[in-house]
């Protein structure tokens, strides 16, 4: 079965690009999502607790994402130990997903590809770019509560863009419109 990575930035466009991968009749994975499911599984939480040793991290059953987000936003060291215990836990779920699939290729969404050490597992990578102005705006859009300088902070945590399109085998950018993309993403050989 073919793999493809859809990765980029905060606010590139991956979500809405991955729709128009689903309506080709390719399946999409979706890490976030996965990930955010991690968190309500009993077993992630005492590892997370055994991990940060923080009594407020877990109580009633659930994740305090703003003490967790406290512990490792602004500690490197901290969001290293959160990493190597969330993405072997994704990718374990990304394969068994890959292998129910009855697809040809399937894609995996995920804006961490490259800084997860994830792309040893697919056979194309694809970095969805936008300019930065764009992609604060698509992010202010979606979560208003977000001030510029936060989400300038979360994109400082991610592998610059250039860096990512050095590393891809193929660039779409999504610009002020989709539908060039969209009509790229038709034209392009994805194997």
């Amino acid at each position: 079965m073919y793999k493809i990575a859809l990765t980029g930035g905060i606010g590139t466009g991956k979500t809405y690009l991955s729709k128009h991968f689903i309506q080709m009749g390719i399946p999409v994975f979706y890490a976030d999502d996965e990930a955010k499911k991690l968190y309500e599984d009993a077993t992630f939480q005492q590892k997370l607790m055994e991990l940060f040793d923080d009594p407020d991290l877990v109580s009633d059953q659930k994740v305090n994402i703003a003490v967790l987000s406290k512990l490792v936003f602004g500690n490197e060291e901290n969001l290293q130990k959160l990493n190597r215990l969330v993405h072997p836990a994704v990718m374990e779920r990304f394969v068994c997903w890959a292998e129910e699939q009855q697809a040809p290729a399937v894609m995996m969404e995920s804006a961490i590809v490259f800084e997860a050490g994830l792309t040893d597992y697919f056979d194309k990578i694809i970095v969805v770019n936008a300019p930065l102005e764009l992609r604060i705006q698509r992010v202010q859009e979606r979560n208003p509560h977000l001030s510029r300088e936060d989400i300038l902070q979360r994109m400082s945590h991610q592998m610059p863009q250039e860096e990512k399109c050095q590393r891809a085998d193929l660039v779409i950018c999504t610009g002020e419109t989709y539908t060039m993309s969209r009509n790229f993403i038709h034209g392009e050989s994805l194997f």
